[in-house]
């Protein structure tokens, strides 16, 4: 779900100056050399079945479903045979199952019919697969084939929005505006530093500023009290 412009203006500081950006990302990398997904997957394509399984869902509540789910059928063509109504109790604690066990099964018989069973890496294909969306296809791009892309959910809006990193009033802005900010050698992994960065410590509802590792470059304006606590790995 897009965020409502309300909650936009709420939420969007003042620009980063693009020094204070190369910084930001200087110590995101210092902290996380090499960060990741926290989907679990082996495959590119058990990469796109679980990013499309994560709308609207945790990453934790989608690994536990594909954990059952992959070692019965984690091909197109397992995922095919295996069929809607066989699908859907490996997926049921997942939100919205129903439509997206149709959309993996419907993208199973895809790929199987324009490409051989094989995933992509081409943005419009992608796009042209049931269940798969701009963010979702930037993610398989991004994780599964290294290409510089930036996949905008909602804690990177937050993030971006916050921070001043990359302010903007939709998703589609966000992910332009990072696109431009992020210095190129940070751009491939900048995806999963803002992510996590949103996820454990820049959180929606109390930010947890004093452990910010970036609390000095941040322009947002309602920060959580409290003393700055050294940065750990």
């Amino acid at each position: 779900m897009a965020p409502s412009p309300s909650a936009t203006r709420r939420r969007t500081a003042a620009r980063m100056p693009q020094a204070d950006v190369a910084e930001m990302f200087a110590r995101l990398k210092a902290l996380n050399p090499a960060p990741k997904t926290e989907l679990e997957y082996t495959t590119p394509y058990e990469l796109l079945v679980a990013v499309t399984l994560s709308a609207q869902a945790t990453d934790v509540g989608v690994n536990k479903a594909t954990r059952k789910l992959f070692p019965v059928a984690n091909t197109p063509a397992a995922i095919a045979a295996l069929g809607v109504d066989r699908l859907k109790p490996y997926i049921a604690t997942i939100g919205l199952y129903n439509t997206k066990a149709v959309n993996v099964v419907a993208m199973a018989e895809l790929l199987l019919e324009r490409h051989d069973g094989e995933v992509p890496h081409d943005r419009a294909a992608l796009e042209a697969l049931p269940g798969v969306g701009r963010k979702t296809a930037n993610v398989v791009l991004n994780t599964a084939f290294g290409d510089p892309t930036m996949a905008v959910d909602t804690h990177i809006f937050r993030v971006a929005n916050r921070t001043g990193l990359a302010p903007g009033k939709t998703v589609r802005a966000v992910e332009d505006a990072l696109l431009k900010a992020v210095p190129d050698e940070y751009l491939r992994d900048a995806h999963h530093w803002l992510i996590l960065h949103g996820r454990y410590v820049c959180k929606a509802r109390k930010p947890d500023c004093p452990h910010c590792a970036i609390r000095d470059l941040c322009r947002f304006g309602e920060r959580t009290p409290g003393e700055p606590v050294p940065a750990t790995a």
